[in-house]
């Protein structure tokens, strides 16, 4: 029974791992939609099922040659398991959907999960203790499944590229085949290892190969040309960042913002963070919800009158970032800034005893996974009571007019800038005229954001006015306008991320 115990810890470890890359590529492939994790484990899971039923034929049989065909199939099952990846990357250049690369997905599962039955059939005699032998097993591989889970979810993607991954992946699968021959008959283990021998050998040295631009094929799709490569590609446990040459910042497949300061190249549209100016033009303490770039923290960290800014990051690879753009090099050593890695809404539970008077989240967009932690009247509540009297949470709606709604009801006050929602229980005074003169001396770089002295600054400041002008509304209007457009959003119904708005 050891064998089986070995082998049901292995096949339980590298089925696993498996999910979990397939899950990054799906998930950065799909831009973080939220049925994608559903859909992905429904195809997988019926994968498993069918793979142990298409098992129950060769298990009904004797066990005359079973080795022989355990062999065979957990080589084929590995294969396909280290090939979904590589089949996305296809799928998404030719412009198909995400969804196609399920039936991928379950034909890889198919394999895997025949393994586990195949191991059983083989080791475990129909004796008197064929039941207490087989629990014995099972456990095997459940803890090889949690194993897998926990070690590729939590430290491997810390350490390891997406094809790392896979080669890690690959030789634990052909060890598992190497370990079946064990116990082969001696004449049929020959050619049996030189072929895994042969297949370990082209996994470490070629192995990497399919994707080495995999990121740039799942996030490009159909606009994917040969010899295109992004100019960085982050991985860590937290997520894939990368940066394409233009200096645009990508998070899990989806655009995140630039590299960018400057309103002579205003890419980012900077514009709505220099507005804070005359949304709050006094914050001493101020807290940052995503980094990102670090563009944003960067203009708020040079507002005149800060003390101090946090800045609540989940993934820090984007810190690895920061040193190779001027226009935001400095931050990471900026004596008014604290940057600390946690998810932002569990930090706010965990400080109660911090207070703000600004708080800002550049959030991603409203239907992606996980959208609704940010979006939520529990979220704003919880805003709401580490705010100072006075203070404002100035947070990115991406287009949604239940975000709009849910922010302008929850709070007394509230103010739509361009995308961006300004909310507080005190009023916001908004005079978009004030602006010009703050961005003549608003420090950056060595100098200020404007040259009051250059006729090009100073029409760019006209036109930065008659922009947020015209990209205001109040809450009466709001609320009047989206009356009828559906129930504030909550933990409980996450609205925006399965009811498109």
């Amino acid at each position: 029974m050891t064998p089986a115990a070995v082998l049901a810890f292995l096949s339980g470890f590298v089925a696993l791992s498996y999910e979990i890359v397939w899950y990054r590529a799906l998930s950065f492939m799909s831009q973080g939609r939220a049925e994608t994790f559903a859909m992905m484990l429904s195809a997988y899971l019926a994968g498993l099922a069918l793979g142990a039923l298409a098992a129950r034929r060769v298990c009904r049989g004797d066990r005359n040659g079973l080795l022989g065909v355990l062999f065979r199939w957990s080589v084929a099952a590995n294969l396909a398991g280290f090939l979904v990846v590589p089949l996305l990357g296809w799928l998404a250049t030719r412009g198909l959907s995400w969804k196609h690369g399920l039936w991928g997905v379950g034909a890889a599962a198919a394999g895997l999960g025949a393994i586990f039955p195949l191991v059983t059939h083989a080791w475990i005699d129909p004796d008197a203790r064929v039941g207490r032998r087989v629990s014995y097993v099972y456990l095997a591989n459940i803890l090889g499944s949690t194993s897998g889970s926990l070690v590729t979810g939590f430290v491997l993607m810390d350490h390891l590229t997406l094809g790392g991954l896979h080669v890690l992946l690959g030789i634990l699968g052909l060890a598992l085949s190497a370990s079946v021959l064990a116990f082969d008959a001696p004449a049929k283990r020959v050619a049996s290892m030189a072929v895994v021998l042969a297949l370990g050998a082209a996994c470490g040295l070629l192995g990497r190969r399919p994707f080495e631009t995999i990121y740039e094929k799942l996030q490009l799709k159909g606009g994917y040309e040969p010899g295109v490569r992004f100019a960085h590609v982050v991985e860590t446990k937290s997520g894939v960042i990368t940066v394409n040459r233009e200096g645009k910042i990508f998070g899990g497949g989806i655009y995140d913002g630039a590299f960018n300061t400057s309103l002579t190249d205003d890419k980012n549209t900077i514009l709505r963070c220099y507005a804070l100016s005359v949304l709050h033009p006094a914050p001493r303490e101020a807290l940052m919800i995503g980094l990102s770039s670090g563009s944003w923290a960067s203009v708020l960290a040079r507002h005149p009158g800060l003390e101090r800014l946090t800045v609540i990051e989940i993934n820090p690879g984007y810190l690895r970032l920061l040193p190779q753009y001027p226009d935001v090099a400095e931050l990471l050593q900026h004596p008014k800034v604290r940057v600390e890695i946690d998810d932002g809404r569990r930090w706010l539970v965990r400080n109660r005893d911090r207070k703000f008077d600004l708080i800002v989240a550049n959030a991603t967009f409203h239907w992606r996974s996980n959208a609704t932690n940010l979006l939520s009247k529990e979220f704003l509540e919880l805003i709401r009571s580490r705010l100072n009297e006075g203070g404002i949470y100035y947070y990115n709606t991406t287009g949604s007019d239940r975000v709009l709604k849910t922010g302008a009801t929850v709070f007394r006050h509230a103010l739509r800038v361009m995308a961006f929602l300004a909310v507080s229980d005190s009023p916001i005074p908004f005079d978009p005229s004030r602006l010009r003169e703050d961005l003549f001396r608003y420090p950056r770089g060595g100098g200020f954001v404007l040259d009051a002295s250059n006729p090009a600054d100073v029409e760019r400041a006209k036109q930065a006015v008659e922009k947020l002008a015209v990209e205001v509304e109040t809450r009466e209007r709001l609320l009047g306008r989206l009356e009828g457009r559906g129930e504030l959003i909550s933990d409980d119904n996450m609205g925006t991320e399965w009811e498109r708005p």
